[in-house]
C-alpha cells in the first residue's frame, strides 16, 4: 500500500484555504503559464467569452503574474507570434499527418522550443508509427513533447485516441524524452496521475479543468470539480516535482484559475507548481524586469 506523505497537507490546505489563502493581487509569486493559445482575434473565445486579442493577453498575464509561458500553436504555424519579450516560448504542432520539415525547421530555428501532439483531435495512438519521427526530432533537440488529453474541444474528436494512459507505451519506449500530459486527461485525471507517477520522464498541468472564470461558478462546484481533483492529484505523486500550473487561456481566466490551483497546493510547493518544474521542463528563462 502506497504512503501519500502529501496528502494529508494537501487535503488540508483545500479544505481551509478559502480563509487562508490572500487574493491573488497580495500573492507575490511568479508564475509560469505552460498551457496558452496565442491565436489571437476580434472575436471573443465563443465558450468563455474572453477576448482574444494580444492586448487582453498580455494584460492577463501580467495581472496573474506570469512572467513566462507556453503557447501551444495549431498544425500549420499559423498562430505564432512572436512574444519573448514576455518570455512566451512555442510548441509546434502536430496532427494526424506530421510535417516534419516545418518541426525541424522550427526546431533549428528555435521558432519551437517544445512540439504539441493533439491526441483525440488527430484520430491516432499516441505510439501510430506515424509520430516516430517527431520523437526522433524531440530527442535530437533535446525537447519535451506534450500531449493533449482527455475531453475534446470539438465533438469531432474521439477520446480512446485522447485516454492518458496511451501516453503510458511512449514514455516506456522513449524515455530520453520528457512527456507532458496536458489537462491532466481530465476527466481520467487518476490515470494521468498514475502514469506520471509510475514513468520518471512524464510530468502533468491540469489546466482547462473548468472553462471562463471561477467567479462564474458556485465555490462548492470549483471545489468539487477543480480544487479536489487538482488535490487528488498533488498527494498521490508524493513529488512536487511532477505537477506544473497551466490555464488554457483564452478558455480559462488565468488569475482566477491561479487562485483556484493554490487552494489544491500546500504553499511551501507553490514556487515549484507554479514556477520551477516548467522552467526546468522547457527550458525557461525568465525575461529580466524592465529598468525603472
Amino acid at each position: 500500500m502506497r504512503e501519500l506523505r502529501w496528502l494529508r497537507p494537501v487535503v488540508l490546505a483545500w479544505a481551509s484555504a478559502a480563509c487562508a489563502d490572500p487574493p491573488v493581487q497580495d500573492v507575490q509569486m511568479q508564475i509560469i503559464d505552460a498551457h496558452v493559445h496565442t491565436d489571437f482575434s476580434d472575436q471573443p473565445e465563443p465558450v468563455s467569452g474572453i477576448a482574444r486579442t494580444r492586448e487582453q493577453f498580455l494584460a492577463d498575464l501580467q495581472r496573474a503574474g506570469v512572467v513566462a509561458a507556453i503557447a501551444h500553436t495549431d498544425t500549420l504555424g499559423g498562430d505564432w507570434v512572436d512574444l519573448s519579450e514576455r518570455g512566451v516560448i512555442h510548441c509546434g504542432g502536430v496532427g494526424a499527418a506530421p510535417d516534419t520539415v516545418r518541426l525541424a525547421q522550427g526546431l533549428r530555428s528555435e521558432r519551437y522550443r517544445c512540439l504539441k501532439i493533439y491526441l483525440g483531435y488527430a484520430h491516432r495512438f499516441a505510439s501510430d508509427s506515424v509520430y516516430d519521427p517527431v520523437y526522433a526530432l524531440a530527442a535530437r533537440h533535446g525537447v519535451p513533447i506534450v500531449f493533449h488529453t482527455g475531453d475534446t474541444y470539438s465533438s469531432r474528436g474521439k477520446l480512446k485516441y485522447a485516454h492518458p494512459l496511451v501516453v503510458d507505451e511512449v514514455a516506456v519506449d522513449h524515455p530520453d524524452i520528457t512527456f507532458v500530459i496536458a489537462h491532466a486527461g481530465y476527466p481520467w485525471y487518476q490515470t494521468a496521475a498514475e502514469v506520471a507517477y509510475k514513468n520518471p520522464n512524464v510530468v502533468l498541468e491540469a489546466s482547462a479543468f473548468m472553462v471562463g472564470t471561477p467567479a462564474g461558478v458556485t465555490d462548492e462546484w470549483l471545489e468539487q470539480y477543480v480544487v479536489q481533483p487538482i488535490a487528488w492529484i498533488f498527494g498521490y505523486f508524493e513529488d512536487p516535482s511532477k505537477l506544473m500550473f497551466g490555464s488554457d487561456w483564452p478558455l480559462v481566466d488565468i488569475a482566477g484559475y491561479a487562485e483556484a490551483y493554490r487552494r489544491a497546493i500546500p504553499r511551501e510547493h507553490w514556487s515549484a507548481v507554479f514556477h520551477d518544474n516548467a522552467a526546468r521542463v522547457f527550458g525557461v528563462a525568465v525575461p529580466a524586469a524592465p529598468a525603472n
